[in-house]
């Protein structure tokens, strides 16, 4: 008995640490979803129809861009000046679902309103209910969510900083612009990444950059990453493979569009990447996250967040941006 429970609790430990690895696949980009619209650049012009960067905007080195915008993101990463209620569709392993979700000064909430194209039932609504309402009860509880994902960010963090020096970017020929790229936007910096031979990663996760390569769009004027495409083009191991293995022919792609004039934030990520874990387990991950809807809200505790997704009295007054 006691062998199985030891078995359970490392495969869990394991099972984190994979996901932590996959998220890792997108270090490129899955954290650039905060505002960077303080990091302003040199203007970039293009004539209406033409679809090349002014020159101007290309006379930094593809790797001097990407410096600016990673020191750029280790800045966001911690934002918290603004804050927004949303929606996220959801699909994979667990299903087709929508949340309603509010960010707070304490961490972001959420409750499932929909699943698989329907409302929730009775009994699934009455759930969410109890999962909300056992946070407002044991603010420990809360806490551990909250320990969990600042320990996601500090991991974030920490590989972002690495990219300059495990990346060799350069400039992506013709410099193609997106094709369903606004009309009157500021032009497009189009970059293409792959792994840097001369760099040996100082961490078992951050071997996962050694099996990426990929192409990001990154807007000329305020260097924020508008979109990124990512490919697992070669196998990596964790721990000699022992930890995990992720597989090549791995795809991430993400974008993001600015909301308000303070914030940009990722509206769209596919991801579909192969793991096995501790050699015998291996795990398909398929995930396609829509998230609108967006609308600012006020300074919040996550106990007012809880509130307002529940839709009861909150402990204190709730209104939008500039209410009274």
């Amino acid at each position: 008995m006691r062998g199985e429970m030891r078995l359970k609790t490392i495969t869990m430990r394991l099972e984190i640490r994979r996901r932590l690895c996959v998220a890792l696949l997108a270090g490129f980009g899955l954290w650039w979803t905060s505002c960077c619209a303080s990091a302003q650049g040199g203007p970039a012009s293009t004539e209406a129809g033409q679809s090349s960067t002014s020159i101007d905007a290309l006379s930094r080195s593809p790797k001097q861009v990407a410096e600016y915008a990673i020191a750029n993101e280790v800045k966001l990463i911690e934002y918290q000046h603004s804050y927004l209620r949303y929606r996220v569709h959801t699909k994979d392993a667990k299903g087709d679902q929508v949340r309603d979700v509010v960010e707070s000064k304490d961490g972001t909430v959420a409750r499932i309103v929909m699943r698989d194209d329907r409302p929730l039932t009775a009994e699934e609504d009455a759930d969410e209910h109890r999962r909300l309402q056992a946070m407002l009860d044991s603010p420990a509880a809360f806490q551990k969510h909250v320990q969990k994902d600042q320990s996601g960010k500090k991991l974030a963090v920490d590989m972002i900083k690495l990219l300059p020096d495990a990346m060799l970017f350069s400039y992506a020929l013709g410099q193609p612009q997106r094709d369903h790229k606004p009309a009157g936007t500021p032009p497009e910096l189009v970059i293409d990444f792959a792994p840097n031979p001369k760099w040996n990663p100082p961490t078992m996760t951050s071997q996962a950059l050694t099996g990426i390569q990929g192409r990001c769009w990154i807007d000329a004027k305020t260097h924020n990453l508008v979109r990124l495409e990512t490919k697992i083009f070669q196998g990596v191991n964790f721990g000699f493979g022992i930890f995990a293995h992720i597989y090549p022919g791995g795809q991430l792609t993400l974008e993001q569009e600015p909301v308000g004039e303070s914030r940009w934030i990722v509206d769209h990520f596919v991801e579909h990447v192969t793991v096995r874990a501790m050699m015998v387990k291996t795990l398909n991950e398929n995930t396609d996250l829509y998230a609108s809807e967006f609308a600012p809200i006020r300074e919040m505790g996550y106990q007012d967040a809880i509130h307002l997704l529940l839709g009861t009295p909150l402990p204190t007054q709730l209104g939008l941006v500039g209410s009274k």
